[in-house]
């Protein structure tokens, strides 16, 4: 594991003076420089009155860091990663301190799809989808019985590769994480007949919304389709490659999966036919991001990644990639902060079940806010994760705000049962009307009138256990000062 600047880590140097050169300013001002003072890298355009961040905030968070910020690289590999599960009990992989940048690898749980193009010859994948009758090093995967026959050690009740979790210093229950998204990579493909591309792999899967509407024969089908991406992001789109059906696959400790229940099954491609004339003529915009980020919550030891909570994770919007910040009540000590479930492309809603499922290299700076200095600024009574971009803030409402607290000692399998776009919308609706009555000071009656007229409200997803709906205001709206 590499960390700090006494050590050399892939691509180390190269990502350090890339982070010194786009934050424009020397290393040892760097916390207590006009740019954190103002808010910071999300909010470059309007600092200070357009950032949940305010200038004095700023200022409280940055006397209480290192004056001179550290640099981390964590990669990913069977010894940095946990799969498809969050845990306050985790070991941290790395510990900083706030203001601290740190490079994370992330690998996407569909990598077996198509090994040949995402699995071979990359070593740090390789360890963690390394699977033979004899070994299974990440054998793990899920929130349940880690000692599962039926399907697999920890069930499937979870499915993403998170890399972490990092150990924030001095982080506490009632503080506020800030994660500014520096950068994002793809991970290129190790195959020597594909260089300079990366694959991922979208699956439309029996629990996408489509799955029960089809309308063509066989109607019970799983079909995953093979995108490719330009690895050094000079082209802005994804191309389909092919496609094929799901069959039946058989995992090296013998077990037949009929469907797609369990992550990390490797498919044997003789068992698949190619179908290579698929979404001809057809550019994808890419907009890379990552599907899961998340804080460890306190509710449960091991929480299935799938279902997006209060503390973040896994939920699905294509607009937490490069430039944009998240903010994130802290749950735990050291806020324990995991990432996964890299994407190339998605559109809200990630209706057929997945994105573009295919791996990332992000580069964050996370920023520590404490409770005592967040009263009386917009990040006061923040107890979901909130996307800030250049233009716009964005709420994160689900069909329950904690589902582990509000469904009791079931709701990791109630929640799967109960959820709904009408309680997303309407949670959604709640966080919003607070956000504005409480940060620019509107009455409850400007606050619904606002929402009507100027407040998009989408849906991020529909597939994830605990469905999401944004709301989305532009920043333009408050510029005459008046709010």
């Amino acid at each position: 594991m590499c960390a700090g600047d006494d050590v050399t880590c892939p691509d180390f140097e190269r990502h350090r003076d890339k982070m010194r050169e786009a934050l424009g300013m020397e290393r040892r001002s760097f916390l207590k420089s006009a740019f954190v003072a103002t808010g910071g890298a999300a909010a470059l355009a309007g600092a200070g009155a357009s950032t949940l961040v305010t200038p004095a905030l700023a200022q409280a968070s940055a006397a209480k860091a290192p004056d001179t910020p550290s640099y981390h690289y964590l990669p990913a590999n069977d010894t940095t990663v946990h799969w498809g599960y969050f845990s306050k009990k985790l070991k941290p992989q790395v510990e900083i301190d706030s203001g601290d940048i740190v490079t994370i690898e992330a690998l996407t749980h569909h990598a077996n799809d198509d090994a040949d193009l995402m699995v071979k010859g990359d070593p740090g994948a390789e360890s963690v989808f390394h699977w033979t009758k004899e070994e299974k090093k990440v054998a793990r995967r899920g929130a349940g019985d880690p000692n599962d026959k039926k399907l697999g050690g920890g069930g499937g009740l979870g499915v993403h590769i998170c890399t972490g979790p990092v150990y924030v210093r001095g982080a506490e229950p009632g503080d506020v994480l800030e994660v500014r998204i520096l950068d994002t990579k793809f991970r290129p493909s190790a195959n020597a007949a594909q260089k300079g591309k990366a694959f991922g792999s979208n699956a439309a899967a029996w629990w996408g919304f489509h799955y029960n509407e089809l309308i063509t024969e066989p109607k019970k089908r799983e079909v995953i389709t093979i995108y490719e991406m330009d690895a050094n992001g000079a082209r802005n789109w994804a191309r389909a490659v092919y496609n094929y059906q799901w069959t039946p696959q058989t995992d090296p400790d013998g077990v037949v999966h009929p469907t797609i229940d369990y992550p990390g099954v490797p498919v044997d491609h003789s068992t698949i036919k190619k179908n290579n004339d698929v979404l001809k003529g057809v550019r994808v915009p890419i907009r890379p991001h990552f599907g899961v980020i998340a804080l460890a919550p306190n509710e449960a030891d091991y929480v299935n990644s799938i279902p997006p909570m209060h503390t973040g994770g896994n939920i699905d919007n294509w607009r937490i990639g490069k430039g944009a910040t998240m903010y994130y009540p802290v749950a735990v000590e050291g806020a324990l902060l995991s990432v996964g479930d890299p994407h190339a492309s998605q559109g809200d809603s990630e209706m057929c079940g997945t994105a573009i499922e295919c791996s990332l290299t992000g580069t964050f700076q996370l920023i520590l806010h404490k409770k005592a200095d967040v009263a009386g600024t917009p990040l006061e009574q923040l107890d979901y994760p909130m996307l800030e971009t250049k233009d716009e803030w964005l709420i994160h409402g689900f069909s329950y705000a904690n589902y582990l607290k509000e469904l009791g000692p079931n709701a990791q399998a109630d929640i799967f049962q109960k959820s709904s776009v009408d309680l997303a919308l309407k949670d959604a609706f709640r966080k919003m009307r607070t956000f504005l009555m409480t940060t620019k000071g509107l009455t409850e009656d400007e606050a619904v009138s606002l929402m009507s007229i100027g407040v998009d409200f989408g849906i991020t997803q529909v597939v994830d256990g605990n469905w999401g709906v944004h709301a989305v205001i532009k920043k333009e709206i408050f510029s005459d000062g008046t709010a």
